[in-house]
Formats: structure tokens, C-alpha cells, sequence
């Protein structure tokens, strides 16, 4: 259904959108890091903290080899001397010659304890002084010799204990006892010369860490230099370049870890190139464009200065201001192809627009210049809603341009028709503007989106940038546009155009998600 809309009484809509709080922040003053300390921070750190666990875990493995030939000499004391350990006539005696028991004491570093006690814990030979085991550790097994650590006159000692059966006596054969008949023997010995084993190996194991550090050290910081260096080199490289160089990095001479990074910095200059070049072409285009206006301005100021007769004046004015609107629209066109091909091509920035009712608003904005120039101008609503996805200032801009076009171009008289629609078949959104002007020759019709260019023959005012303009914001939006002779014409001079947008569909419970 055709709808002509009336140019008075029609109450536009404001725009949707959401509101957003701008909040302004002061940035953060951030410390530059180096790459070089970081990574050196990373390696060393753990080396450092290793190092202490080193020498803590080696001193308590010298330790435990240092025991280990003392624990056996210790052994054999204890072992010998419970060999002389027997039961005469119910008393326990030790046959241990002069010679055996200076040779317990013989030694020049530690000193060496023993103790014979009897079953009943009685004192039988030695030192009196010796501390017993602990109750948990009176069981010994028989024939076995157990060690624990102890302090006897105010020093550390290291003692081997061990039980002897007083009944395989050859005196208790005869008449052997029901009663268990255990005696205790225990030797004792001071920790010196642990200490002195245990720190031999400490040194011998740790000083030669005070040297294998500083080295390693060394090297680390020499390998992490070497490793690093392709980034300086490519850091002289980029200051070398001249200021006006965009031209790619090569990639080929830097490590396979800085590959994307050198990519990413091509990427970006390939991207500052083409917002470079342009922005040149910007401003050769406006700078060449607008000379004509602007030499046309002059000339009628200057011809309304020397004219004397007030109607040539006044001519003279209109004529001017008649270039400065041109020179505005100009302008403006300008600044709309600029907006257009610096708009980021998102997808992800774009939002859920209603289609038929962003156009119905656009063309309520061109009723009245419809009604001036006497051309019937109408919208076609769709019983439906048409959901896309894009920015709505573009799209805007996009169908303004193509009713500028299109009544600019039609005879009074004529009709303009604007519809959206959606193609079943392909899913798409389809937005059409229908003319009953001139027409395009097929010839032409891919000429015409190019910059500044104009169909000869045409009389009509106009800077060539409208339909240049649509080229652009449909390419941001993914869109087509493509030109018919108008099917609706039936008059062979003025077959009409018709200028159609294939959107892409977005489905209607996307867009009610969007929405909400």
C-alpha cells in the first residue's frame, strides 16, 4: 500500500538510542617495564630462592653421610662389648680387659661413654650418668642395636644401645630360668667429629656453588641479551625509517615469537596508510571542488560592487546566494563522504534497527521539498516489521541521498516512491527508492558512483558525490545497491530509476533480544 504523507501535521519521532553517562577519568600514570628485567626477574627469582633450599637440603644430607661410618663404629663398640657381658652366679659381671676399656676412651676429639646394666636396671659397669632409653625404646629385639640421640653432661651425644640374653650364658644352659634375663649395654659418643665430616662436605659441596653462581649469572644475562637482541635491532630499524614511510615491516628477519607482533604493526600501518591517503583525497577533492563555487561567488560580489541599478543588484545577490547554497551542499556532501568511509566497518558496533520505520522518518524530512518542486513523494509501509542490523545515522544518510537524487532528477508532476520490504526467497531486507525521472542507461550505471562524476546531457545542479555516498555506507553496511529502469513507468522518455539496498535480515527474536 502506497502512502502519500502530507507535508504539514506530521509529528517525527525522536530518534532511539540510550542514554549514556560519560563519566571523565583521569588516566592512570603507569610505570614503563622492561621486557629485559622482567624476564630476568622471572629467571633469576627462582634460581635465588633455590639456592638457600640447596644448601639447607645438602646440610642435611652431609649430616646423614657423616653419621653413617660413626653409626657403624659405634655399632661394633656396642656389639663387643656386649660379647663380655655374661651371668656368674647370678651376678652379672662384664670380663672387659684394661686394654678394651682404654681403648672405649681412646680418642682425641670426642669423648666416649659406656653402661652395663643389670635385668633389674642396676648398675653393674661404667658411666653412672648415661641416661636409660625411653620406655617406648626398652623392648630392643635381641641381637639388634638401636641408636637415639641424647644429652649426657651438658653435651649432644649419639648412643647405640642393645639387650643381652643373660640366660645363653654357659652357666644358665645347666639350669635355664623361666625369667627373662636381659642386660642393657650402651656406648656414647660426643658429635665433634660429625660436625667436623659434616661440614668437610658442606665445604666441599657449597664453595664451589659461590663461583658456579656468579657464572651462571653470567650467562644468563648474556644468553637474555643475545635473545633479545632482534627486538633492538628491530627498534633501530622503525627509528630509521623516515617520518612518511608506511611501507610494511619485513617479517623475514626477525624471530618466529615477534612474527605477530610485526604483523599487527603492519596491519596498523596498512590501516593509518589508507585513513592517510584519504584523508589527501579528501582534501584535493574539496579543495578542486570547491573552486568553482567559490571563483562564481567572487564574480557576482564583484559584479553587484560595480552594478548601480537596483534589480541587477539584486539579481546579482540572488545568483550569489544561489552559490552559496550550492557551495553549502557541497560542503555538506563532503562531510558526509568523509563520515562514511572513516566509519569503522563493524559488525559488532552496529545496532538492531526497524527498517520501515528509520525510512517512513527520512522521508517525512523530504515531504517538503517535495511539495515545493510539485513532485508526489510516498512510502510504502509494510504490514510488518523488517529488523537489520547497522548504524542508523548511516542508513539515514544512505536513503537521503538517494531521495536527493531522485527529486532532483524527477519533473514536477512526477512521483517518488519509497518502499521496504524482505525477500522471502533470499532472507534479505530490501529498501527501494523508485523515480519517474530520465533514467540511467545500463552504460552508466556503474559510472555514477564514482566521485564528482556526471552524466552528460544532465542540466540538473549537483556535485556528483550523492550516489558516491551510497556506494560507501552500503559497502560499510555489507549491502548492494544496484539500479533498474523503474517497471511502474510507462512513459518511453522518462523511464524512471529504480535504486535498490540489499540489507542482510536479521531474524525478529534477535532483534527482541537486542531490543530488551
Amino acid at each position: 500500500m502506497r502512502e502519500t504523507l502530507p507535508p504539514e501535521g506530521i509529528a517525527t519521532p525522536p530518534p532511539k538510542g540510550k542514554r549514556r553517562a560519560i563519566i571523565a577519568t583521569q588516566p592512570e600514570e603507569r610505570i614503563q617495564r622492561s621486557l629485559f628485567g622482567e624476564i630476568l626477574d622471572w629467571m633469576l627469582a627462582p634460581l635465588l630462592l633455590l639456592w638457600p633450599m640447596s644448601i639447607a637440603i645438602t646440610y642435611l644430607i652431609a649430616q646423614s653421610i657423616a653419621n653413617q661410618p660413626f653409626d657403624r663404629a659405634l655399632e661394633d663398640s656396642v656389639t663387643v662389648l656386649a660379647q663380655q657381658v655374661s651371668e656368674v652366679n647370678g651376678k652379672v659381671v662384664a670380663r672387659l680387659p684394661v686394654s678394651a676399656r682404654d681403648l672405649l676412651r681412646a680418642d682425641d676429639i670426642d669423648n666416649i661413654y659406656f653402661q652395663i646394666t643389670g635385668p633389674r636396671g642396676e648398675f653393674i659397669e661404667g658411666d653412672r650418668d648415661m641416661p636409660p632409653p625411653q620406655t617406648e625404646d626398652d623392648k630392643v629385639p635381641l641381637g639388634t642395636v638401636q641408636f637415639r640421640n641424647d644429652i649426657l653432661h651438658g653435651n649432644d651425644v649419639r648412643i647405640a644401645y642393645t639387650q643381652v640374653d643373660l640366660r645363653r650364658t654357659s652357666e644358665q644352659r645347666a639350669a635355664p630360668s623361666k625369667e627373662p634375663r636381659l642386660a642393657m649395654v650402651q656406648v656414647g659418643e660426643t658429635l665433634e667429629k660429625r660436625a667436623q665430616l659434616a661440614n668437610e662436605i658442606i665445604k666441599g659441596v657449597i664453595l664451589p656453588q659461590f663461583v658456579i653462581l656468579p657464572v651462571a649469572l653470567a650467562l644468563v644475562w648474556f644468553a637474555l641479551s643475545r635473545g633479545l637482541s632482534p627486538l633492538s635491532e628491530l627498534q633501530q630499524r622503525i627509528r630509521a625509517r623516515r617520518p612518511d614511510d608506511l611501507s610494511p615491516i619485513d617479517s623475514g628477519q626477525v624471530p618466529e615469537e615477534i612474527s605477530p607482533l610485526v604483523r599487527s604493526l603492519n596491519d596498523m600501518l596498512a590501516r593509518l596508510s589508507q585513513t592517510i591517503a584519504l584523508q589527501k583525497r579528501f582534501i584535493a577533492d574539496a579543495a578542486h571542488q570547491m573552486k568553482t563555487p567559490l571563483a562564481g561567488m567572487r564574480m557576482q560580489s564583484e559584479l553587484a560592487l560595480r552594478q548601480t541599478d537596483q534589480a541587477d543588484i539584486h539579481r546579482s545577490l540572488e545568483q550569489l546566494a544561489k552559490s552559496s547554497e550550492s557551495a553549502t551542499r557541497l560542503v555538506n556532501q563532503l562531510l558526509s563522504l568523509a563520515r562514511a568511509e572513516n566509519q569503522v566497518s563493524q559488525t559488532a558496533a552496529f545496532e538492531a534497527i526497524e527498517l520501515s520505520e528509520l525510512a517512513r522518518n527520512v522521508v517525512q524530512d523530504w515531504v517538503p521539498m517535495s511539495f515545493t518542486q510539485r513532485i508526489d513523494l510516498g512510502f510504502e509501509q509494510p504490514g510488518h516489521p523488517i529488523m537489520t542490523r547497522g548504524n542508523p545515522l548511516m542508513l539515514r544518510e544512505l536513503l537521503s541521498n538517494l531521495l536527493d537524487n531522485a527529486l532532483h532528477y524527477t519533473p514536477p508532476q512526477g512521483s517518488v516512491t519509497v518502499r521496504a520490504r524482505i525477500d522471502e526467497e533470499a532472507g534479505h531486507a530490501i529498501l527501494e527508492v523508485e523515480d519517474t525521472g530520465p533514467g540511467i542507461a545500463p552504460t552508466e550505471r556503474q559510472h555514477v558512483f564514482e566521485r564528482f562524476y556526471r552524466i552528460l546531457g544532465t542540466h540538473t545542479a549537483g556535485s556528483g558525490l550523492g550516489l558516491a555516498i551510497v556506494r560507501e555506507i552500503a559497502q560499510q553496511h555489507d549491502a548492494a545497491v544496484d539500479i533498474f529502469n523503474n517497471p511502474h513507468s510507462n512513459d518511453p522518455k522518462l523511464p524512471g530509476s529504480l535504486f535498490r539496498v540489499t540489507l542482510r535480515l536479521t531474524p525478529r527474536h534477535t532483534f527482541i533480544d537486542d531490543i530488551g
